[in-house]
């Protein structure tokens, strides 16, 4: 059971090992593009190239949908990034189901965890393989792997090693559980904390913090769903960034405010300033800080961050 590019890798690695995938469980199609096709989950689109049966799941209660996967007499339900599944499903096969999970749990419990990793500037994460309970995220621990991150990963290439990697894990996970030696472990629940789905409102940029944590947001949101702020009423995605070598560079600026300098853009923080490399207007294609500096030439007086009205933008 799976729906993004996450889980794509792994559900090949999966079928070309010893073990049966007898169905594939994915999200319903959707619509995407300036034309609305309804274009298939990326797990489902492996799936179906793969030759395997695909269940399309919109609803994971539905009785007829539990019946059918009934009927399978599956010995494990391997859960790769997919939906939260209900007690009646995650029990009924007879080795119960397990999931892959990016992060070394107990921390980072929930839908975002690489990006949450990043955003406080983690050094390492990893994976996790263990047995669903009925509290999401809470299971005994079968498997873990370690995994540093680097000073210069982002959501997307942090993402994609964890991704490669969790093909021949979720493999060494499945042998534990033959293993009739093999007991897991129960997490430890002082060490919890959470990683809830980045909504909207959590995407937006704060200038007011120090600009090494500026850094890592931005890192942990790029390349989606994209770090933004706003500039002249208009949503702009930051993409990539750098602390700057001169801290005390406008210090006297209101956090947010873009710095005189012809050949980068420089805005202000916290405590410091951030170089920005990358970034993304409104309805214009990706641009470098250089580029950006000469298309909008922004007055001494004007900074990032200023949410226009409500009416004004309709992001």
């Amino acid at each position: 059971m799976g729906t993004p590019e996450f889980a794509r890798k792994p559900l090949v690695c999966l079928h070309e090992s010893k073990h049966d995938v007898v169905a594939v469980v994915t999200g319903p199609d959707k619509r995407s593009g300036r034309g609305a096709r309804l274009l298939p989950t990326p797990v489902c689109e492996e799936a179906e190239r793969l030759g395997l049966v695909v269940h399309r799941s919109a609803s994971l209660k539905d009785e007829e949908f539990y019946e059918a996967l009934k009927a399978y007499g599956a010995d494990l339900i391997v859960v790769v990034a997919f939906k939260i599944l209900p007690q009646k499903l995650f029990t009924l096969p007879p080795l119960g189901s397990i999931n892959i999970h990016a992060s070394l749990l107990p921390k980072y419990r929930g839908a975002a965890p690489i990006n949450w990793a990043l955003i406080n500037g983690e050094k390492e994460t990893g994976l996790t393989g263990f047995f669903l309970k009925k509290k999401v995220d809470t299971g005994d621990i079968i498997l873990q792997e370690k995994v540093a991150i680097t000073d210069n990963d982002t959501f997307d290439s942090l993402s994609a090693r964890l991704s490669d990697l969790a093909g021949p894990f979720l493999l060494r996970t499945l042998d534990l559980i033959e293993n009739p030696k093999v007991e897991p472990r129960p997490q430890k629940e002082e060490r919890a904390c959470p990683a809830p789905k980045i909504q909207p409102f959590d995407a937006m940029i704060d200038f007011g913090l120090p600009a090494e944590r500026v850094r890592h947001f931005v890192r942990g949101l790029s390349s989606q769903p994209g770090a933004y702020t706003f500039f002249r009423g208009k949503r702009v995605k930051i993409l990539s960034c750098e602390v700057h070598n001169s801290p005390g560079q406008g210090a006297d600026a209101p956090p947010g405010t873009i710095l005189p300098e012809k050949r980068k853009l420089l805005v202000r923080c916290a405590n410091s300033v951030i170089e920005v490399r990358t970034l993304l207007p409104e309805g214009k294609k990706p641009m470098d800080g250089l580029s950006f500096l000469n298309g909008v030439k922004p007055q001494p007086w004007e900074r990032f961050g200023e949410i226009p009205e409500r009416g004004e933008n309709n992001g």
